[in-house]
C-alpha cells in the first residue's frame, strides 16, 4: 500500500533540538564546547581588552590547585577568562549544561514559560529557575542605543498590560505598553508611563527610522509626532476598519503589532499569571526577541541568544530596576 506523503519536511538530523542536546551535551566539557563555539565562532576573545591573542590553560590533574576547566589567558592584558566571563552567566554555579537547557526552553516557548515550570523541568529550585529566567530576559533585551532602526512599513499600537479588581481600580493597576512592529521583520516593545504624545513620540523616535512608513489606530497622540516620517497611515478601529487599502497599492493596518500583543498577554495569563510594573520590560523584551528571530529555527534562535548576553549582568540583590519612572 502506497503511503500519501504528508508534503512536511523531516526535520534535520544536524539540526539542534531538545533531545540532542539532552542526549549529547548533558556533559559539562561537552557543553562548554558548545557555549564556546556559539560565542567565539572564530576563536576565543578575551573579554576585557578584546584581544584574540589568548592560550588554553590545561589542567595539570597532579597539581594540588589543578585551575578550573575552560580557563583561558590573554596573552596582551595576561587576565584570565572562561567563557561565561562578561556575561549574563558570570558567577552562577549553575551547570552550563542546565543554562543551555534553560535557554533552548525559552527561546522555543512561543508563549513564554514560568520559572516555576522550569524548576520542575530541570530539577533546580524555584528561586534559582525565577532568576536564571530573568538573567535570560536581560540577554534578551537590546543594548542600547538599538540598532538598526525599523524600516519600510513599521506597525506602532500601544496596549494595557495587568489591572485586577474592580471598575475603580483596574485602570490605575494597568500599564502601558507600545510594541513597534516592522512588517517581516524585527520587533522593538517600551514600557511607558503614560499613553501620551510624548511618551509615543519618544518610543518613535528611538526604534523607527525617519524613512519609514509608520501605520497605527486613530490615537491622536500619534499625529503631531508623525509629521516628521515618511508617511503615516492611521486605521479607524472605532468604525471597524482594521484593514484599508492605500492609493498607492499599499495596506494600512496594524494587524502585526496587534498579533504580537495577543501572544504577550497569553503569556501574561497563560503562564506568569502576573507581572509587576518594574519587571514587565524584561518580560516584554523576551516576546520582542521571539518575534524577532521567528522565522529561524529553535536551535537557531538559541544560538542568536549567546551573542546577546555579552556585556549584560543582573544581580540578585537588584533585579528589579526598573527602566521606567511610573
Amino acid at each position: 500500500m502506497k503511503v500519501k506523503p504528508s508534503g512536511k519536511a523531516s526535520p534535520d538530523k544536524d539540526e539542534l533540538n531538545l533531545i540532542k542536546l539532552a542526549r549529547e551535551y548533558s556533559d559539562e566539557d561537552k557543553a562548554r564546547e558548545m557555549l564556546e563555539s556559539m560565542r567565539w565562532p572564530k576563536g576565543a576573545i578575551c573579554p576585557h581588552c578584546k584581544c584574540d591573542d589568548v592560550y588554553k590553560i590545561v589542567p595539570n590533574p597532579n597539581s594540588k590547585r589543578p585551575g578550573r576547566k575552560g580557563l583561558y589567558c590573554c596573552a596582551a592584558c595576561r587576565k584570565q577568562f572562561t567563557v561565561t566571563v562578561g556575561t549574563v552567566f558570570e558567577g552562577s554555579h549553575i551547570p552550563i549544561s542546565k543554562w543551555l537547557m534553560a535557554m533552548f526552553i525559552l527561546c522555543s516557548s512561543k508563549k513564554s514559560i514560568s520559572a516555576m515550570q522550569l524548576h520542575r523541568m530541570l530539577g533546580i529550585t524555584y528561586k534559582t529557575s525565577w532568576f536564571m529566567c530573568h538573567r535570560l530576559r536581560v540577554a534578551m533585551t537590546p543594548a542600547e542605543p538599538v540598532e538598526p532602526k525599523l524600516t519600510g512599513t513599521v506597525e506602532v499600537d500601544e496596549t494595557f498590560v495587568g489591572g485586577k479588581g474592580d471598575r475603580t481600580t483596574k485602570m490605575s493597576r494597568l500599564t502601558p505598553v507600545v510594541a513597534l512592529v516592522q512588517r517581516g521583520g524585527p520587533a522593538r516593545v517600551k514600557v511607558i508611563a503614560s499613553v501620551t504624545q510624548k511618551n509615543l513620540g519618544a518610543a518613535l523616535n528611538e526604534y523607527v527610522s525617519k524613512d519609514a512608513v509608520v501605520n497605527t489606530d486613530e490615537h491622536p497622540g500619534y499625529k503631531a509626532p508623525l509629521k516628521n516620517w515618511k508617511a503615516h497611515h492611521a486605521v479607524n478601529h472605532s468604525e471597524c476598519e482594521y484593514k484599508r487599502k492605500n492609493d498607492d497599492g499599499s495596506s494600512a493596518s496594524t494587524n502585526s503589532a496587534e498579533s504580537f500583543f495577543s501572544l504577550l498577554k497569553r503569556g501574561v495569563y497563560g503562564s506568569w499569571h502576573h507581572v509587576s510594573r518594574e519587571h514587565l520590560p524584561k518580560y516584554a523584551n523576551e516576546f520582542a526577541f521571539r518575534w524577532t528571530h521567528g522565522s529561524a529555527t529553535d536551535g537557531d534562535r538559541m544560538k542568536a541568544l549567546v551573542p546577546c548576553a555579552e556585556g549584560k549582568r543582573l544581580f540578585y540583590r537588584q533585579p528589579a530596576a526598573a527602566t521606567v519612572a511610573l
